[in-house]
């Protein structure tokens, strides 16, 4: 990792010794997290597919947009930050997040959720109108596609036709339970009633067939599993206009960039599903993402906490006064965008269910839908 002081080093190395290189990473960045505290979950699931990306796209000409940002610390370590890499989340230190004044290979300050594929799409409109010529990608995760803003983004790519590029990170581990019709979208499918009733008729025919019922039975239901997971959710982004690829094991780092290769000159909106592990090499953090995707320090050894075990959080704080005004008082309403327990709203949520809202990765809609509330 030591002679990797940016993408073009990352290159000469033989794709064969990139998983050697990704278990190198996610010892450096768990042996610092440990430390500093910061994102640790995402970080760990997403180093073969930075890895990949950085190998086949040329960075800094070509533009990776990264969501959030709570997944570019392998990006930060192969872009000319490894020896500052002690120093993140510091006074004075290089951002726990994408930061377009701290290097050229971070093409978009973020930090906020969802917002990659509409920043990515400027670029490429503004890119076409000065007539240069170089790709531009958005990685954006599951729970971030949640958001109204991400559709907003993916409709209008879709409108457009230009090639831009946006990789789904699928690790199906947001930082809390997705919340929303979205979310939901193929599970309402599959559970409708019209699906449920073809699917009785078809097991009744299937197993009624002498000698072989079982047996095609168990095939036809093998076939179900490979709809839900392949043909469904390629229908949804077809019909956005936008060409779907994958699922596509998101560990597999040979695939991973074969795929990137092959639809690298594609001049249409491309989507490339990939699937992670979050947390993936780090037994605590695979066992609980949730709690580890972000941390203060802790051990590396047991996974506990080093701080003050006493001590409350700000959030931990909030959330004991909010809980114990809305004991007193039935107009207090607690709303959460998908953030119950990183707010610290869980212990309201349970005493009050009925006052709790999580709205999803929908901050807009969350701050409209408490003025409606509040004006009554």
């Amino acid at each position: 990792m030591k002679k990797i002081k940016s993408p073009d080093d990352l290159k000469t190395l033989p794709v064969e010794e990139l998983n050697n290189l990704s278990e190198e990473l996610r010892k450096i960045i768990v042996e610092r997290i440990s430390i500093n505290g910061g994102h640790l979950a995402s970080n760990l699931g997403a180093v073969e597919l930075t890895l990949a990306l950085h190998y086949v796209f040329n960075s800094p000409v070509d533009k990776i947009v990264w969501d959030v940002g709570h997944q570019s610390y392998t990006h930060k370590l192969i872009t000319g930050r490894y020896e500052k890499f002690e120093t993140i989340r510091k006074y004075k230190g290089i951002s726990g997040f994408p930061k377009i004044d701290e290097s050229v290979h971070d093409a978009f300050g973020t930090g906020h959720s969802s917002t990659s594929i509409s920043a990515a799409l400027g670029i490429i409109e503004a890119r076409d109108k000065k007539n240069e010529t170089f790709k531009v990608l958005a990685v954006i995760g599951d729970g971030a596609m949640t958001s109204g803003l991400a559709f907003e983004g993916l409709n209008h790519a879709g409108h457009l036709k230009k090639d831009l590029i946006v990789v789904l990170n699928d690790n199906e581990m947001s930082i809390s339970k997705n919340v929303g019709a979205l979310s939901a979208y193929l599970n309402r499918i599959l559970t409708g009633d019209l699906y449920q009733r073809f699917k009785k008729q078809t097991k009744s025919f299937l197993e009624g067939i002498p000698k072989l019922g079982g047996q095609v039975t168990k095939i036809a239901q093998k076939a179900e599993e490979t709809l839900k997971g392949l043909f469904l959710p390629g229908i949804l982004f077809d019909e956005l206009g936008i060409n779907y690829v994958g699922p596509i094991d998101g560990h597999d780092i040979k695939l991973l960039i074969e795929t990137f290769r092959n639809i690298k000159n594609s001049t249409e909106p491309t989507l490339v599903h990939v699937i992670t592990k979050k947390g993936k090499g780090y037994e605590f953090s695979e066992k609980d993402p949730c709690i580890f995707h972000g941390v203060g320090p802790f051990e590396i050894e047991t996974g506990s906490s080093v701080s003050d075990k006493d001590a409350l959080s700000y959030s931990e704080i909030f959330g004991r006064a909010i809980t114990e005004l809305a004991a007193n008082d039935k107009r207090v309403i607690a709303i959460s965008a998908a953030m119950r327990e990183g707010t610290g709203l869980e212990c309201f949520a349970k005493r009050f269910p009925d006052r709790f809202y999580d709205v999803g990765i929908a901050e807009p809609h969350a701050v409209t839908f408490a003025a409606g509330l509040a004006i009554q």
